[in-house]
C-alpha cells in the first residue's frame, strides 16, 4: 500500500491558515457572546459544579496564572504566532503537523488579539475568559479559561505525541518506526517456520525447496504472500519520498 505523499507547500500554508482563521473567529465569537449575556465575576451554573459560566477579564496567561506579567504573555504570544508561521513557509509538509499548527496558532491568535486590542490598552488588554470547570485543579483554585485556551493546551499535547511517534513536519517518519510497522505488518496473519532471512525485513522465510512442492520465484525463494507484497511497496514508496526530499 503506498505512503501518502507529504503536502506540497502550499497546501500546508493554507491548510494552516484556515485552521487558524477558523479558530480565531470561533474564539472571538464566543467571547463576544460572554461579553453581552453574562454577568461580569457571577457565576452561571450549566451543569452543576462540573461546568458553569464565569466572565472574567484576565491579565495573566491560560487558567488566570501569572497576572502581573501581561507584557510578558503578550510578546510570548507573538512569538510563538511567528514560529508557527516561519514553521508553515519553511518545513511543514505532513498534513497532521498542519492541522496541528493550525489549531494552535488559531488559540494563539485569539489570545493574542485581546491582548493587543482590549481594555485596558495595546499589548496590556485582558484576556476574556469565561469557562469554569472548578474540578479540574480538585477544587483547589478556580479553573477559568477560554475556547483559545482549550486548543492552545490540547494542541500542546498532540504536538508532544507527534514528536513521541516519530512524524516529521516534512512529512517523513522515524526509519526505526516504520520498519516496526513493516514487520508488524508482515506478522499479520502469516505463519513463517525458520528459514532464510529477506533483507530490508525482520522476517524470516520458509528454504525453498521445489521437491517438496514448495513454490519459488526466479531467484530460489518462496513467493511473498498479499500482505508482504503490500509491505515492500510501502517501504519503497517511503524510500523514494525521503530520496526526492533529500535532493
Amino acid at each position: 500500500m503506498p505512503g501518502r505523499a507529504p503536502l506540497p507547500k502550499a497546501a500546508a500554508g493554507i491548510t494552516i491558515a484556515i485552521l487558524a482563521l477558523v479558530v480565531l473567529a470561533a474564539d472571538q465569537f464566543s467571547k463576544y457572546l460572554a461579553l453581552e449575556n453574562l454577568p461580569l465575576q457571577e457565576t452561571v451554573p450549566v451543569l452543576g459544579d462540573f461546568l458553569s459560566l464565569y466572565l472574567v477579564k484576565n491579565p495573566g496567561a491560560a487558567f488566570s496564572f501569572g497576572a502581573g506579567a501581561t507584557w510578558i504573555f503578550t510578546i510570548a504570544l507573538a512569538l510563538v504566532a511567528c514560529v508557527i508561521v516561519w514553521l508553515a513557509a519553511t518545513r511543514v509538509r505532513s498534513r497532521l503537523w498542519a492541522v496541528v499548527l493550525g489549531l494552535l496558532l488559531g488559540g494563539v491568535l485569539g489570545n493574542l488579539t485581546d491582548r493587543l486590542l482590549r481594555e485596558p490598552g495595546f499589548g496590556v488588554g485582558h484576556v476574556i475568559d469565561f469557562i469554569n470547570t472548578p474540578w479540574m485543579w480538585f477544587w483547589t483554585s478556580p479553573a477559568i479559561y477560554n475556547v483559545a485556551d482549550i486548543f492552545i493546551v490540547c494542541d500542546m499535547i498532540l504536538v508532544a505525541l507527534l514528536v513521541l511517534i516519530g512524524v516529521h513536519m516534512d512529512g517523513t517518519r522515524e526509519p526505526r518506526r516504520a520498519r516496526d510497522e513493516d514487520e508488524t505488518l508482515l506478522g499479520a496473519g502469516d505463519e513463517v517456520p525458520p528459514g532464510g532471512p529477506v533483507a530490508g525485513f525482520g522476517s524470516e522465510f520458509p528454504t525453498a525447496d521445489p521437491s517438496a512442492g514448495i513454490p519459488v520465484d526466479e531467484r530460489g525463494l518462496p513467493p511473498l504472500s498479499e500482505s508482504q507484497q503490500r509491505a515492500v511497496e510501502r517501504e519503497a514508496d517511503l524510500e523514494a519520498d525521503q530520496r526526492r526530499h533529500d535532493s
